[in-house]
């Protein structure tokens, strides 16, 4: 026995991440190993055990726009800072199956930032997995089939538990390089998911008709985001998009509101932005090459924060006319997680190899 305890923190939406921190935390306790396990859910503190002997700390966490979800970030940089302790980190990846072919999703910077973080404060990395659990990211997708599921389920539990045996015996295991070139590739967009995406997708979520004010999305949010307004669920931008609220919701209420969505990517594209540009051009604010470096970074940032701001605007009319019983059910119907073929997502309990 390599270690004398086991510490384990995990941030999840719809329980992959739990899963695969219990799986670990299963590993540790077969060996005779104290173990803690801790949801970081609306943390205000950060609880660290009294480290007894050797101790070994884990961090998981799904990946959100090929980055570390923003809660797990500021856990991450609040965490206090220990000389030499071993820690590992492990994300979820939006997996898929595809025939008998299971496909991998990309990391981005989902294990490097925290990597970078962590070494920063003085602990040893001695574990870096990525774990293909199935998306659960259905305001992209329909919910995976509960077959695929249950088959990626059961593979990637292998793999875990061999990360973790592996681990709890001493070794290091680094299971991300192979991705590396892809991760690269990415980041880009993991900085603007980061800065714009997710902010955009907050802004997507909607109650219709179906809720009955039950506020179990308001209670169960992770990140205190929601919050009842005028007698509705409204999503504020601290929304990460982990997709508990619509997969926990009784009544299948919150829907991905995709025409208002698709929507406001046409006015504001089609309309407003040629009308800014011209209105900025005349007033001098624009002087500056577009297609210098500087320049577009400028139309960027300028284009970026009027998108956010058009956004924000348009979401508090659709929030104020969704209590119009016409509006609320064209919002649905055009909602395509309103049809049984894009289905919900629900992580499996216990699964067996």
């Amino acid at each position: 026995m390599n270690y004398d305890q086991v510490i384990l923190y995990y941030f999840s939406g719809t329980g992959n991440a739990r899963n695969a921190a219990k799986w670990i935390l299963q590993k540790a306790k077969e060996e005779g190993i104290q173990t803690h396990l801790f949801n970081i859910d609306r943390f205000e503190n950060i609880e660290v055990p009294t480290i007894k002997g050797k101790a070994l700390i884990g961090f998981c966490s799904p990946t959100h726009g090929f980055n570390v979800p923003p809660i797990m970030l500021k856990f991450l940089l609040r965490f206090p800072r220990m000389k030499n302790v071993d820690v590992f980190i492990l994300n979820t990846r939006a997996g898929f199956k595809f025939g008998k072919l299971y496909l991998p999703g990309l990391s981005g910077v989902a294990q490097y930032l925290p990597a970078l973080i962590l070494k920063c404060k003085g602990f040893r990395i001695v574990g870096m997995q990525p774990v293909d659990l199935p998306s659960n990211w259905i305001l992209l997708h329909p919910g995976l089939r509960e077959e695929a599921v249950g088959l990626i389920y059961r593979r990637c539990k292998k793999i875990v538990d061999g990360f973790a045996s592996k681990l709890l015996e001493g070794k290091r295991v680094y299971r991300v390089f192979l991705s590396l070139p892809f991760d690269l590739l990415v980041v880009p967009v993991a900085c603007a998911y980061y800065f714009i995406g997710r902010f955009f997708l907050a802004k997507t979520l909607v109650a219709t008709h179906a809720c009955d004010n039950c506020n179990a999305c308001v209670e169960q949010c992770p990140v205190e985001a929601i919050r009842a307004t005028d007698s509705q669920p409204f999503w504020t931008y601290k929304c990460e998009s982990c997709m508990r609220c619509v997969n926990i919701c009784p009544h299948q209420a919150i829907e991905t509101a995709h025409g208002f969505a698709g929507g406001v990517l046409v006015v504001f594209y089609l309309f407003l932005v040629p009308f800014f540009y011209v209105k900025l051009h005349e007033h001098g604010f624009l002087e500056l090459d577009n297609h210098s470096p500087l320049g577009a970074w400028i139309a960027f940032a300028i284009e970026s924060f009027f998108f956010l701001l058009t956004l924000f605007v348009s979401y508090r009319i659709l929030h104020f006319l969704m209590k119009n019983r016409f509006v609320n059910r064209v919002i649905a119907y055009s909602s395509l997680t309103k049809y049984q073929f894009w289905r919900r997502y629900k992580a499996p309990g216990n699964i067996k190899n």
